[in-house]
């Protein structure tokens, strides 16, 4: 096989792996908002669901274990690895086999414990769901990490942005018609049996990928601080920091109440789950993979002008609500705040990457990603209270405004 069709290969089945462990994440956050609705739910309640998700802002620290506590290979590994490198190979899989099972365990327990289930017990299952999703994550993308080279990093970026999104589609859309149509269970056992297979293709990629991976340091990890600090130390790392922490999390908070919005504005639940599931999880897919074609020289200076396309995208949808533009005037502000979502993410991904050092994948990565969720997970929470206080619209304007704070103080650092 030639190098270039085993790069498309692998391009390719890391992108299913990101959307199998994707799709079940947004379904949880993004799709059963809608059915809370349903029932009654208030924007304050779905918000503070939202808190589910704070593992995620402690992938530094499960970082540790997964980059520390590698797992034993024999000196006679039947592979012909030399040892540190298989047993890093061997580490990423062990971690993500182990955290990717628990999280299949947990969608199967929400199936088991049904929509009857007390607001306490989902957001039980749904915090142990996330510690272990955002967990297995992290192998996952360390092995990526080691596997792809430098100059793939952008179309890695966007194709596990266009997989978000593509899980997007499927969570947030195909299994909420599924959801309506069949009931609570089937979408929580199809979305695991996704995991499993997730599970599969990583243990393939591993095995027969790593003779191609970069060689990993046969020296013992080095304190946790100084990793963090030497991370900073890299040139616009501090600047990078600022955007990441800032530049997703608005547009991902309209996004979690949209489809509330949008049944509140008219839509029945099965529009809703098009419109927004499908329909803008293929528009995101779409930027992400145009955004995942630029080079690598110019991915900083995107990442900047996508801060100022996201406020810009907010912006719309909130004098769209405020105008009174009718559905017509919401669904363009959601195709706009979708495209500038794919493209945000795209560029976060490619990002992420690049500020990951050899030797320090994993602890990079964990660090980034945590920075990456901790505005995402505080911040709907926020705007829930805004929302049934004020008001759609200025809940929206209230976020773009924050956008365009971001992409200020950003252009200033980047500078």
């Amino acid at each position: 096989m030639s190098s270039r069709l085993r790069l498309g290969v692998q391009q390719a089945l890391f992108g299913w792996v990101n959307f199998a462990l994707t799709a079940p994440a947004i379904y949880l956050w993004l799709g059963l908002p809608l059915v809370m609705r349903q029932q009654g739910w208030s924007g304050t309640e779905i918000g503070l669901f939202q808190l589910a998700g704070l593992p995620a802002v402690f992938k530094a620290l499960l970082a540790i274990p997964v980059e520390r506590w590698p797992a034993p290979v024999p000196s006679n590994s039947p592979s012909g690895l030399p040892s540190a490198r298989s047993s890093g190979i061997h580490a990423w899989l062990r971690w993500a086999w182990l955290t990717g099972g628990g999280f299949a365990l947990c969608l199967l327990a929400l199936a088991v414990a049904g929509d009857q289930a007390g607001k306490a017990t989902l957001f039980a299952l749904a915090l142990l769901a996330a510690l272990l999703s955002t967990w297995a994550d992290i192998p996952v993308q360390a092995l990526a990490i080691g596997l792809l080279p430098p100059q793939a990093r952008p179309l890695a970026g966007g194709i596990r942005a266009a997989a978000t999104f593509a899980g997007a589609v499927v969570g947030g859309g195909v299994m909420l018609l599924l959801q309506q149509a069949r009931g609570w269970a089937l979408p929580f056992l199809i979305l695991a049996a996704g995991v499993l297979s997730a599970l599969i293709v990583v243990a393939v990629l591993g095995r027969r990928s790593g003779v191609q991976m970069s060689t990993v340091s046969k020296a013992p990890a080095p304190a946790l601080w100084p990793t963090w600090q030497g991370f900073f130390r890299q040139p616009g790392a501090p600047a990078w920091a600022l955007l990441l922490v800032g530049q997703f999390p608005f547009v991902a908070a309209a996004w979690v109440f949209l489809k509330p919005l949008l049944l509140d504005h008219g839509l029945q639940p099965g529009q809703v789950a098009v419109v927004a599931g499908v329909g803008g999880g293929a528009l995101g897919a779409c930027a992400s993979i145009a955004a995942g074609l630029l080079r690598r020289e110019r991915l900083k200076s995107a990442a900047l002008w996508s801060s100022w396309a996201n406020a810009l995208a907010l912006a719309l949808l909130a004098v769209a609500l405020a105008s009174g533009a009718g559905v017509a005037g919401v669904l363009v502000g959601s195709a706009a705040l979708a495209l500038a979502m794919g493209v945000a993410s795209s560029l976060a991904f490619a990002l992420m990457m690049e500020f990951a050092r050899d030797g320090h994948r994993a602890a990079d990565y964990g660090l980034q990603a945590g920075l990456f969720s901790l505005s995402r997970v505080t911040v709907p929470p926020l705007a829930g209270v805004v929302l049934d206080r004020f008001g759609d619209a200025a809940m929206l304007g209230v976020l773009a405004a924050g956008a365009l704070c971001t992409a200020l103080a950003a252009r200033r650092c980047l500078r």
